[in-house]
């Protein structure tokens, strides 16, 4: 996406702004295909409200504008952000965090292990597998 000209404004252009000087004149036209390196790119509210300084000829080629179909250089940036993060090294699953009793280790004589404890050292019978789909 071709971003307006105007600082802080961050809506897609969809018009050209060119200036001729010697004949003080501006030019507001239609998106070119290829961004041009002398001409201003502005969104549809700064070229609607676009006004030229005093005593210069104001010229619009276009009254209505549409926004730019996606370019090749767009659909390539897009396909490169995607292989980034498809690149980014995961992060592995956070392993349980509950120790197992030491095998002969017993609790005190009379002294049972409350409910939640006894669930929490069975073992399960799901596995964590990584890199599964």
């Amino acid at each position: 996406m071709r971003a307006c000209s105007r600082p802080t404004c961050n809506q897609p252009a969809v018009a050209s702004l060119t200036y001729d000087y010697a004949e003080s004149t501006a030019v507001l036209g239609p998106l070119p295909t290829h961004r041009e390196p002398h001409a201003f790119e502005l969104c549809e509210k700064h070229a609607n409200n676009f006004t030229a300084p005093r005593g210069w000829q104001v010229i619009r080629l276009a009254t209505n504008f549409e926004p730019a179909p996606p370019s090749p250089d767009d659909l390539l940036a897009l396909a490169d952000a995607v292989r980034e993060v498809g690149r980014a090294p995961r992060k592995p699953a956070p392993r349980p965090t509950t120790r197992r009793p030491e095998p002969n280790q017993k609790p005190p004589h009379g002294v049972e292990k409350p409910e939640s404890q006894r669930v929490a050292n069975r073992r399960s019978n799901f596995r964590i597998v990584e890199g599964g789909n």
